[in-house]
């Protein structure tokens, strides 16, 4: 890579001062305000593990903001996590909660952790750990915990057990979401963040942007990352006409001109661990992915996977930004000038949170809603979400809204859709804040 800082914080900041430049009325202490988090705790502690060894382990819960409700975001189980880490991802929650127009603040957790070296009984034990020590943190109305990197349904389902024993006598299932359909889980929450890709990316090129595609069907898609997300992002693809032509794990990239079919792949990776070796495809690492001849590319895997160094490689024609904080500040200049849309994280990845609030909403009613109403609700938000990021870009570019530098008064360029997106979700957390007042 060239010399570019991908330190997340430094990047949301970025990405921040870039959209609050299009906002003409944003004062500066509440641009001050809006960057910092809310809270940060951080707690240590020891775990008694199975082979009778003591293990200390350090975790993470932030609070970004809570404007317009409760935070909202997952928790992330992994060796590599950072506090930084962990505000940057708490404040893109807060922007994809306000642009989707939920009733959530932004929030996230960690555990610095490696699961593929603990039991089972281990992370059992992390888990209600975590709970307990953030039983005054956590709740159904302060802050809503999610699955994440290395956590999922069971992860859920210990935190609530925990929540839910120290707490009696409440209906306490509203404390998390991507819980187990049994206890309270909504139909559609796992597939959610994969099937919302899959109605924003229909719905942007319904608009007709890009020439020759302006439907999914028939379209050469590439995804980076067959995790949930991938693969759930893969499968609807599919089901809409799509050819997957490149998909990749943590293991390298499978890549097939004819397209992959994807039984013969989950088949293969079920048997050997991974999707490497496949009959009939050739094999590529995850780096030369990101450089796939391909219609729409969907990076579902870690962040900064497009930076300065390969986004003047990119082919695709769309970028959906499955994963979160997939490509730089950088590497979006580069891309928009050189034509290539990018479906922002805050849009593209809104499924997970969207269908999280359908799930707390049905938890605080005590009801159950079916699969066709939980989609058909996620479709019309997704594209919604979309048309209004859309309208707004259509301003800058007509001229209605104006695109003058604060300090040189200089005539500023059209922004891209990340921005434009940012500018909505700023827009609307620091309309609440002065709407609700500052206190006291």
């Amino acid at each position: 890579m060239n010399e570019e800082i991908l330190d997340p914080l430094v990047i949301s900041e970025q990405q921040f001062d870039k959209a609050s430049a299009y906002i003409q009325h944003l004062q500066s202490g509440l641009i001050d305000f809006l960057k910092q988090p809310r809270r940060i705790c951080t707690i240590n502690f020891p775990i008694e593990l199975d082979d009778g060894s003591v293990k200390t382990f350090r975790c993470f819960r932030v609070i970004h903001n809570h404007v317009f409700g409760p935070g909202k975001g997952g928790i992330r189980y992994h060796p590599d996590v950072t506090e930084e880490e962990v505000v940057s991802l708490a404040k893109l929650m807060t922007w994809k909660c306000a642009l989707v127009n939920i009733p959530f603040g932004g929030a996230k957790g960690a555990v610095i952790c490696n699961t593929k070296e603990l039991s089972t009984n281990d992370l059992r034990r992390i888990t209600r750990r975590f709970t307990s020590d953030f039983l005054e943190v956590i709740g159904p109305h302060i802050d809503v915990p999610a699955p994440d990197m290395y956590t999922n349904e069971q992860t859920m389902a210990w935190i609530y057990d925990t929540y839910d024993v120290l707490n009696p006598g409440k209906n306490n299932r509203p404390v998390v979401t991507g819980k187990p359909i049994d206890l309270g889980g909504s139909y559609g929450r796992t597939e959610a963040t994969g099937q919302g890709c899959l109605y924003a990316t229909e719905r942007f090129l319904s608009k007709e942007l890009i020439p020759e595609l302006n439907e999914v069907a028939g379209a050469r898609v590439a995804i980076q990352g067959f995790g949930n997300v991938g693969k759930v992002a893969a499968q609807a693809f599919c089901r809409q006409g799509a050819k997957i032509v490149a998909l990749s794990d943590s293991s390298g990239c499978i890549y097939s001109e004819a397209g992959l079919n994807l039984d013969e792949v989950i088949a293969f990776k079920q048997q050997h661990g991974c999707m490497v070796g496949l009959p009939g495809t050739l094999t590529l690492t995850n780096e030369e992915l990101i450089e796939v001849d391909c219609d729409i590319l969907v990076p579902a895997a870690i962040s900064n996977q497009i930076h300065a160094s390969n986004a003047n490689n990119v082919k695709a024609k769309l970028v959906v930004e499955a994963a979160n904080n997939p490509t730089t500040p950088a590497a979006d200049c580069i891309l928009q000038r050189n034509k290539v849309y990018v479906i922002p994280d805050i849009i593209a990845n809104a499924g997970g949170v969207t269908v999280s609030y359908y799930e707390w909403v049905q938890n605080h009613a005590n009801e159950q809603w079916d699969l066709e109403v939980v989609n058909n609700r996620l479709k019309k938000k997704m594209h919604d979400c979309v048309d209004n990021v859309f309208r707004r870009w259509q301003g800058f570019v007509v001229g209605e809204e104006k695109n003058i530098d604060k300090i040189t008064g200089e005539p500023m360029e059209c922004p891209d859709f990340r921005t434009v997106a940012l500018v909505t979700a700023i827009e609307r957390v620091a309309n609440a804040t002065l709407i609700r007042g500052i206190w006291p």
